[in-house]
């Protein structure tokens, strides 16, 4: 039989219709009956219960993972919208799936990755190829939930991570995450990849400096006080304007942090590694990003850089055909920031930008994607966070 794969796509209103709208084309252009595993990404417009139950029941219930994503890339789709939904069905005697899900990531990174490391052990085989993890986009602390994923899991069972957080459309209030029947929030779920594949990826950002090099003088986990010597806010107030704190939101897509790229990871990837900064506190002047830092890291005051992100993400192929060695791709997974959509590029932009990759990756390749609050992906052997960033994964 081999690997059968199709994508089906919905912008129906009504949960249910567009649930089995999705998975009916999926079914059809993989030309399977019952698949073997089913990734969902969508938009929270939709009751998300009633979305994936529809899902479910097309697929015979067959083992599924997803999240809510701000927009949704299946194919030849580009769905930034509250109404969209993309759904992957996969039938094959080469690949095998299993998953996994926890809830209350909120209490602590390193909590949370213990606990999921536990349920993935178990899951993990001699011929494991890599996790697909997706987890709430509003309190998840990377850092300390890779280092304590890691730990859990034996050095032979560590696996490379690619995925990203789930989004709510800019209202930053809820997210989705899927697993099987259950849809969780404050969760995360993730999915064992295993058998006769390989997996092959790119990964680009394309943001610049806009100033000096900075040195964090106080901090506190994933929370920066003070930048040189100064509080964090005042520090960025010199580049934002002065309604900056009633549009926080479009501030902070335009402006975000760069940190060198440590020395062990610096050799193939970009100079600079992005961070999106999540939160503020006015009172303690402080901002919060999504992974942990410490007194004495240097950084930069990076901007987007429309130019470099259309040339960065037409480098990905490039990355991605240097490890295929020309055999053919079965699937794609593409994990793109939020900040990479809609508000850089106009709707035919992104739909010129998406059939680029896939022109080059192949047009008929099944792909599926979603518009993150993060992104995962490894450089070279480590398992890394990303933020503004495209991870294009090709399972081969």
């Amino acid at each position: 039989m081999g690997t059968s794969v199709g994508i089906g796509f919905s912008m129906r209103k009504n949960p249910v219709e567009a649930g089995q709208e999705a998975a009916r084309t999926a079914l059809e252009r993989a030309g399977i009956g019952k698949p073997d595993f089913v990734m969902v990404f969508a938009t929270v417009g939709y009751h998300q219960q009633r979305l994936i139950a529809a899902i479910r029941e097309e697929t015979s219930s067959a083992p599924l993972c997803g999240c809510s994503g701000e927009g949704v890339i299946a194919q030849q789709e580009v769905a930034e919208t509250n109404f969209a939904v993309g759904v992957m069905v996969i039938a094959s005697d080469e690949l095998r799936f299993a998953t996994a899900s926890i809830v209350g990531i909120g209490e602590g990174g390193d909590v949370a990755g213990r606990r999921l490391a536990e349920r993935v052990a178990p899951l993990v085989a001699s011929d494991s190829r890599a996790l697909f993890l997706l987890a709430d986009g509003l309190g998840f602390d990377f850092d300390p939930f890779v280092a304590a994923f890691e730990e859990v899991l034996s050095p032979s069972a560590r696996l490379p991570i690619f995925g990203g957080l789930a989004a709510d459309n800019w209202a930053s209030r809820k997210t989705f995450q899927y697993h099987d029947d259950q849809v969780l929030s404050d969760g995360a779920c993730c999915v064992v990849m295993s058998g006769k594949g390989q997996v092959a990826w790119g990964i680009n950002h394309g943001c610049v400096p806009v100033g000096t090099k900075r040195t964090i003088t106080r901090s506190k986990g994933n929370i920066i006080y003070e930048i040189d010597g100064v509080s964090a806010l005042e520090v960025l107030k010199e580049y934002l304007d002065e309604d900056w704190a009633i549009k926080w939101n479009k501030a902070t897509l335009n402006l975000c942090l760069g940190f060198k790229t440590p020395e062990h990871l610096r050799q193939g990837y970009e100079e600079y590694f992005i961070r999106y900064i999540t939160d503020k506190d006015e009172h303690e002047g402080s901002v919060t990003i999504q992974s942990d830092v410490t007194e004495g890291t240097e950084l930069w005051i990076v901007r987007r850089d429309k130019e470099l992100m259309m040339n960065g993400l037409r480098s990905i192929p490039r990355q991605i055909k240097e490890q295929l060695c020309g055999d053919p791709p079965k699937f794609v997974l593409q994990f793109e920031c939020m900040g990479r959509g809609r508000v850089v590029f106009k709707e035919q932009e992104r739909m010129d930008l998406v059939k680029s990759l896939q022109r080059d990756l192949g047009e008929q390749v099944p792909w599926l994607g979603f518009y993150t609050y993060g992104e995962i992906g490894p450089i070279r052997k480590y398992n890394c966070f990303h933020n503004f960033t495209s991870v294009v994964t090709v399972v081969y």
